[in-house]
């Protein structure tokens, strides 16, 4: 039968013979038989067809392995592997699941999904186990077709009768690092719906690795989801999860960020159930925000259970505590105030082997200093920190001259900076910024200039804060032609002026009367899209108010309001003081009524004030002490200012009684009188020979009494 052509085989024959070349085939292993599939890798799809649809249906099954193979000698060849598999299906010859894996792979890589989802249904039942459905699932993933893949992940809890079909650990860790290791994916899938996905994997006792359980809990986390975070971890341990140290952590630095330590606590405790050792890492995110809730002492309690295997909690502990820890504590107790207890645990991190203090050891302890004031011992710090051969920075020099200069010791930030220079220190943008502040806050503008053109000199980039800074020190001083100098200089860096920057240019403007630059201010805010704020329309308002333009301000607040800016007490202060200060009370409390009535805005104390004086000025005392019953009625409480007009308009009524009636609230609140107190009541109850009252009232007794009717008569 050697010599006998394929195509002469007797198909009817009960049990046909098969060729030797397909003998060759069915007997031999993939390593034997590729050889005579391939002669050359651009030939076989050539060779192999034609003798394929030779052979007899009844062979086809026999066919399988050695075809699925074939199949491996075409990866370059998209056109020939659809050509073989279309051959196979004509001939039904069935695919092998390393071969069908194959096919989806390569569809998958040559991003035709819609191919491989075609050959993905055509695929005999008894091919599709875990591992076809799995490289399915990543084909599906990789192509963002997550529907799909869900899809996939819903028949294979359903085939739970079929064990060759069920998820298992691969399958959770294709989806999971697919949803938890891209930003991205956030938008496929929200938090709850992983949760929900990570929880059904763990029901069907595929329970999901400690790395993308930290993965997970961080994004939870992040998205101010703790206590989600928090239900997920304690149903994993339920379900019998094996969390590592890493999840924990994760955890731990969710509930820290919201201060809940008492469920960092109930977490250690579980941490010592689950018998996970707690790392240098767990120790530090305890420390780190215990100190950020000024929590110090506790912190300083964590470090010793660390120390010498301590018990924690019921746990043996022997976690040598590393630099970054330390340098937590120094900073948590510098920012408490505490800077000599810092200065201790410098000297304990000495006696550790491989913990020597660094930069941010002494920058910590530098800066604790100087915000106390304590700038020689700052000094000193610096200095010590360059015997021990550890290097300062650039925080350390910002450190120091901004302390030197918030104490107004400016020649010596000068000088120090100067001899850093000297040692081969740069400064930074922060560092100039804070002595041109310091010269602008003295009115030095010479020496300002003269340092922001060394700063620009020296290849320092400067940032807009520097600028504002001298803005803001120009308009001030009323220097407006300088500080529109800066701006125009700020401008050409193509830095864009913030709502800050122009309100103190308008601030400026209108302290010196140039109301002409302050539309062109506002004109150009516009033209920018800077859209003005509160302060900015109080700006106005306020020097409006005092010019007397009450029409302008109104028209101010109008726009404030239709721009949706909401005014403040400030804005409605101003308002009510200039129609005051107009002798237009009454259009001044009908503003108040609207205040009240209208708007959100409580009055306070100033608004009250301005009102009850000028309604005393203009002989409405009455209404003036009405508006103190009114501030009864809004919480506000009185000052020693509100009392002297009150005292001013009741002498001019000659009302003693209700003198005697405020004298002793005045006292009740505990509100001292001041030179224009005593000035009022000394002239007037010495003239009405009420004295014994003035001395009681000093003395902060009771004066009111049954006299008051004949004090009154006297008068």
């Amino acid at each position: 039968m050697n010599g006998t052509p394929l195509n002469s085989i007797n198909s009817s024959s009960p049990t046909p013979l098969l060729p030797p070349f397909l003998l060759a085939f069915s007997i031999k292993s993939p390593a034997a038989y590729l050889p005579l599939l391939k002669p050359s890798s651009s030939s076989i799809t050539s060779k192999i067809t034609p003798l394929l649809h030779q052979i007899p249906n009844p062979y086809s099954p026999i066919l399988s392995r050695p075809f699925s193979s074939s199949l491996f000698c075409e990866p370059d060849s998209n056109a020939n592997l659809s050509r073989l598999y279309k051959t196979s299906k004509e001939l039904n010859i069935p695919l092998t699941v390393n071969a069908a894996s194959f096919l989806l792979r390569a569809s998958g890589r040559s991003e035709l999904v819609e191919e491989s989802l075609i050959l993905f249904n055509d695929l005999d039942p008894s091919v599709k186990n875990t591992y076809l459905l799995n490289v399915w699932l990543s084909t599906l993933l990789r192509s963002g077709r997550v529907k799909d893949a869900l899809k996939v992940i819903d028949e294979m809890f359903e085939s739970n009768d079929d064990f060759n079909c069920r998820p298992n650990d691969a399958t959770g860790d294709i989806l999971f690092s697919f949803l938890l290791k891209r930003e991205r994916n956030e938008e496929l899938l929200s938090e709850d719906e992983i949760v929900n996905l990570v929880l059904k994997f763990g029901e069907h006792g595929v329970l999901i690795s400690s790395f993308w359980m930290g993965r997970l809990i961080t994004r939870l986390c992040r998205n101010r989801k703790a206590n989600r975070a928090w239900d997920l971890f304690t149903e994993m341990i339920k379900l019998g999860a094996v969390l590592e140290s890493t999840a924990c952590n994760s955890l731990l630095t969710g509930l820290a960020r919201e201060g809940n330590f008492n469920r960092m606590n109930e977490l250690m405790e579980k941490m010592v159930e689950m018998d996970i050792q707690p790392n240098v890492v767990t120790f530090g995110i305890l420390i780190n925000h215990m100190c950020k809730f000024r929590r110090v002492d506790d912190a300083l309690e964590v470090l010793e259970k660390m120390s010498g295997g301590k018990e924690s909690g019921g746990i043996s502990v022997s976690v040598e505590p590393d630099v970054v820890i330390y340098n937590t504590l120094i900073d948590g107790l510098c920012k408490v105030g505490r800077q000599q207890e810092g200065l201790g645990l410098m000297e304990r991190m000495r006696s550790q082997k491989g913990c020597a203090p660094d930069t941010i050891t002494y920058n910590c302890l530098i800066d604790g200093f100087c915000k106390a004031g304590e700038i020689e011992k700052g000094k000193e710090l610096f200095d010590e920190m360059n015997k021990e051969g550890v290097a300062p920075n650039v925080v350390t020099v910002n450190t120091l001259v901004g302390g030197m200069c918030r104490t107004g010791r400016v020649s010596s930030a000068v000088n120090f900076f100067v001899e850093a220079q000297r040692r081969g220190m740069k400064g930074d943008a922060v560092t100039y910024t804070a002595l041109i502040n310091a010269f602008c806050n003295v009115n030095n503008f010479e020496k300002a200039m003269e340092l922001f053109n060394e700063m620009l000199k020296s290849g320092c980039s400067p940032d807009a804060i520097v600028y504002y800074t001298l803005i803001s020190g120009f308009s001030q001083a009323g220097r407006m032609a300088d500080a529109s100098f800066v701006l125009a200089e700020l401008k050409k860096l193509g830095i864009r002026p913030d709502t800050v920057c122009y309100n103190t240019l308008i601030g400026g403007f209108c302290r010196t009367n140039k109301f002409h630059r302050v539309f062109e201010m506002l004109k150009e805010m516009e033209e920018a899209g800077v859209k003005p704020d509160t302060i900015t329309y109080n700006t106005l308002i306020a020097y409006a108010s005092k010019n007397g333009d009450l029409k302008f301000a109104q028209k101010v607040m109008r726009k404030m309001i239709k721009a949706g800016v909401v005014p403040t007490v400030a804005t409605y202060g101003a308002v009510i003081n200039a129609y005051c200060l107009n002798g237009n009370v009454n259009e001044a409390m009908e503003i108040f009524k609207d205040m009240k009535a209208a708007s959100k805005v409580p009055p306070n104390t100033v608004i009250y004030n301005i009102l009850i004086d000028s309604l005393c000025k203009n002989n409405k005392v009455k209404s003036a002490v009405s508006l103190m019953e009114d501030m009864k009625i809004w919480g506000v409480t009185p000052n020693t200012t509100t009392y002297n007009a009150i005292f001013k308009g009741l002498r001019d009524e000659k009302d003693l009684e209700k003198v005697f009636e405020f004298m002793d609230r005045m006292i009740e609140h505990a509100c001292n009188p001041d030179y224009i107190t005593m000035e009022i009541l000394t002239e007037w109850l010495s003239a009405v020979g009420e004295i014994e009252r003035l001395k009681k009232f000093v003395a902060g007794c009771e004066v009111s009494g049954s006299t008051a009717q004949k004090a009154s008569a006297r008068t």
